[in-house]
């Protein structure tokens, strides 16, 4: 009996461990979720010969084209999804600015698909033992916290969204997310 006493709260402190693991795990996968439904949804919405498109007049001058944007979007998803993984990246990613040979809407959307759906493993890999981890930046010398470095694959991805969502309506494209 004392044994079982014993062993009762040392069951019950691990079960609360894993529901926490669970539950940072799913604080991760919801913000990328978010990102996920409305970034490629926008790109879906886009119609494929749009995707050459950026402003030119005023203080657009040499912006990134839409499809660019979404190149490197997801190639920023990659990479700081590998890093918090503490692996390569599974693609060539082109470095920030996604590979050269996705030219057509079909070739960058199933990039960026798959980028998001790399990002969601490494989501989903995250622990309240391994969240504050330290892991190589992606973006040159330096550590970062693993959790704070998959954020990246958030806020930065909404940055472009942000963007990408202005290239859209000056083409009469309404975001999904607005609809």
């Amino acid at each position: 009996m004392k044994t079982l006493t014993f062993l009762l709260p040392l069951i019950a402190a691990g079960a609360a461990w894993a529901a926490d693991d669970a539950q940072i795990a799913k604080m991760h996968d919801t913000f990328l979720t978010a990102a996920d439904k409305e970034i490629v949804s926008l790109a879906e919405a886009m119609p494929a010969d749009k995707f050459n498109f950026a402003p030119t007049e005023g203080t657009f001058k040499g912006v990134r084209t839409f499809g660019d944007q979404c190149k490197h979007l997801a190639a920023v998803v990659y990479m700081v999804s590998a890093a918090s993984l503490g692996e390569k990246p599974p693609v060539d990613t082109g470095g920030e600015n996604g590979p050269a040979d996705a030219k057509s809407k079909d070739e960058i959307v199933a990039f960026m698909k798959a980028a998001f759906a790399y990002a969601h493993k490494a989501a989903n890999a995250v622990t309240a033992d391994n969240e504050h981890t330290l892991v190589n930046s992606p973006f040159g010398d330096g550590k970062i916290m693993r959790g704070a470095v998959l954020d990246m694959a958030v806020w930065h991805s909404f940055d472009h969204y942000g963007q990408m969502v202005v290239y859209a309506r000056m083409n009469g494209v309404v975001p999904p997310a607005s609809r």
